[in-house]
């Protein structure tokens, strides 16, 4: 058997986690001087609470190597083989810190995932199917490297305090997209992140425009699954932005998760994002 591990930041529910057999390993969250652990002891509300109310800093930090070497010895002896796949690299340093310490075992193979959040985790899902359809570990590790640049992952963020609050933008840049009601679009393209569309309006319409945009025009897209995931935005307006998906595309699986502390950290509640792949 193989096992499929991922870092937290891939934002897959607790049903899919247990229904696949995945485990996690997670990111730290550093408030102030006080260290959480990701889903652990700390939730995306607690994030907005020390933030939003208490005005408290907020950032992420990497696993590190002797984290990688424990979290793995637990799974080696059991499994004939561990694939993890990692947070991008150009986010984080988890995926050096995992590939250093996979060196100190004969059996587990690292994947740099090249996105965050759900993006990554359309290659934790795919790998651990393919677990279960009893592929051997290369097969698995070379149908989700060639997954990779397949996946198109995008956000749209509701407010700017927390890209400023992590220093991503500037109090003038907050300040103006504040005042002008723009909300813009962050999309993950060949590993990186980057400002896309900027939206004005109050968010739900500025979402319906973001998902008209993505998929009106995409005849590529794979109609296999799509997942919505967002920091807490109300229950009918993830509803509505079923609708909206609905109206331009028919997903075999439209699959609703929650954002975990790294998105929620750095973009804030009522962020939300459509994740799928394409052929």
């Amino acid at each position: 058997m193989i096992k499929i591990t991922a870092d937290s930041t891939c934002d897959l529910s607790p049903e899919l986690l247990h229904t696949l057999d995945i485990t996690l390993t997670p990111l730290h969250v550093l408030i102030d001087e006080e260290d959480f652990r990701d889903g652990i002891n700390i939730i995306p509300q607690d994030i907005f609470k020390h933030v939003g109310e208490h005005n408290r800093t907020c950032t992420t930090a990497a696993i590190n190597t002797y984290e990688y070497e424990e979290f793995f010895s637990q799974f080696v002896d059991q499994y004939e083989a561990v694939i993890h796949i990692n947070l991008g690299s150009d986010f984080s340093s988890c995926y050096q810190n995992a590939k250093i310490a996979a060196q100190s075992f004969d059996n587990v193979y690292v994947i740099d995932s090249q996105n965050l959040s759900t993006g990554s985790g359309h290659l934790v899902y795919e790998a651990a199917f393919l677990a279960r359809e009893g592929r051997t570990a290369h097969e698995i590790v070379e149908k989700v490297q060639a997954l990779i640049p397949k996946v198109n992952a995008s956000f749209v963020i509701d407010r700017m305090d927390y890209l400023k609050k992590g220093g991503r933008c500037s109090s003038m840049e907050a300040f103006g997209a504040t005042l002008l009601k723009i909300k813009p679009s962050i999309e993950v393209t060949h590993g990186k992140m980057a400002v896309g569309k900027k939206y004005r309006g109050n968010f739900e319409n500025c979402l319906e425009k973001y998902i008209k945009d993505r998929l009106q025009q995409d005849d590529k897209i794979d109609k296999s699954r799509i997942f919505i995931t967002h920091s807490m935005c109300p229950p009918e307006t993830v509803q509505k932005v079923r609708g909206w998906i609905a109206q331009y595309t028919e997903f075999e699986e439209v699959i609703e998760t929650s954002a975990g502390c790294t998105i929620s950290a750095h973009c804030g509640p009522n962020t939300l994002g459509i994740l799928y792949k394409t052929k």
